[in-house]
């Protein structure tokens, strides 16, 4: 790439520092973005925020472009966040789902807001300390692929990028491990080089239930409360919302000890039109057959198509056919039965490490 300025989504984190730290060894005009999105309650309230995301963030992201030596701004979307991630992550779990909001966020907040201040702020580029990378076909069409460090890929969220996006995206450390990106930031004596890193959702916080209470606290009302039931539809018990289950969850289902360890329970299935949360044994959570939702397809990929499908942010994937079910929509079937198929969750469809497209799961059979 030839010099040109580049916005820098500035996380308050390691990897965007080492991102904007190689960035300007290349000799690029930076300038650090950082968006403001969301707020914390106060330390020891319910769900109290970990490491990820946290208020200082935005303060760490602005001594690295001092340190550095570039211009950084901070911008308010928090009303925007709240909008589009915050509201549907909540409705996702009071109807049954489990949603995957940093796909949401990326999709609907992150990129399109980076891009758009990048315009103001008159940068070509856009990079961020995704690990993930930027492939071109032969006809020179970007396409996402996934990161070189297969255990902190990101392009699982990413895979809705649109082609004009994708042509302008920068990802400094696709082709790093975690590892070699953490010792380059101590080495290089950035701020916050030993900071710690969260698993969790950067706006829920830490703690067993906190999904539950993060929902709970938000629900205006609109709280589920229903039956659980056995595979066969006997009444095992009640629960006090479905927000507080997710298809293969073992732990915390409310239910009386098990009389042998052979007789685990897991959730498989959640009813959204009756909350009724079914448990059973574990061969029940596999499936071979999905539909999916909000298709998307990667520049000059079409349907029918066969692909390793990951189901989840952690699934390795699997082999399995793509077939076009109505607008935006498409069936998947599994070459093998694959484990809890999670209604809400995205789909994601490789070829190799090149992203061909993904969709909401809707429904698995």
């Amino acid at each position: 790439m030839t010099r040109t300025r580049i916005a820098v989504a500035m996380s308050g984190g390691v990897d965007s520092a080492v991102a904007a730290a190689r960035l300007m060894d290349q000799g690029h005009d930076v300038v650090g973005v950082t968006l403001h999105l969301w707020d914390y309650p106060e330390e020891g309230q319910a769900g109290s925020h970990g490491r990820c995301c946290a208020p200082e963030d935005q303060y760490d992201a602005r001594r690295t472009a001092d340190a550095l030596g570039f211009p950084h701004f901070t911008f308010d979307r928090r009303e925007l966040f709240a909008e589009k991630v915050v509201g549907p992550f909540v409705q996702a779990y009071l109807d049954g789902d489990t949603p995957s909001p940093c796909s949401d966020c990326n999709r609907g907040v992150k990129l399109g807001e980076l891009f758009a201040l990048a315009d103001r702020l008159g940068a070509s580029h856009v990079a961020t300390g995704h690990y993930a990378r930027v492939g071109v076909t032969p006809s020179g069409a970007p396409f996402l692929r996934e990161g070189l460090d297969r255990t902190k890929d990101q392009s699982y969220f990413l895979y809705a990028t649109a082609r004009e996006r994708l042509a302008r995206l920068v990802f400094p450390l696709g082709e790093s491990t975690k590892s070699e990106v953490r010792a380059e930031a101590i080495a290089r004596d950035l701020p916050g080089a030993r900071k710690g890193e969260s698993q969790e959702l950067c706006f829920v916080g830490q703690g067993a239930h906190a999904y539950a209470s993060f929902v709970a606290a938000r629900a205006d009302g609109r709280v589920r409360p229903g039956a659980i039931l056995s595979g066969d539809g006997r009444l095992l018990g009640q629960h006090d919302g479905v927000h507080h289950f997710t298809v293969g969850q073992r732990k915390g289902l409310g239910l009386a000890p098990q009389t042998s360890s052979a007789e685990r329970v897991f959730v498989t299935a959640i009813d959204p039109s009756s909350a009724a949360v079914t448990v059973g044994e574990e061969s029940a959570l596999f499936s071979s057959e999905a539909r999916l939702e909000e298709v998307a397809l990667a520049p000059e990929i079409t349907l029918p198509l066969t692909a390793r499908v990951r189901v989840r942010y952690r699934h390795g994937g699997e082999l399995a056919s793509v077939v076009a079910d109505g607008p935006q929509g498409a069936t998947l079937r599994f070459d093998a039965p694959v484990r809890a198929l999670t209604r809400g969750q995205v789909a994601v469809f490789y070829d190799g490490d090149r992203v061909l497209g993904g969709g909401r799961i809707r429904s698995a059979a």
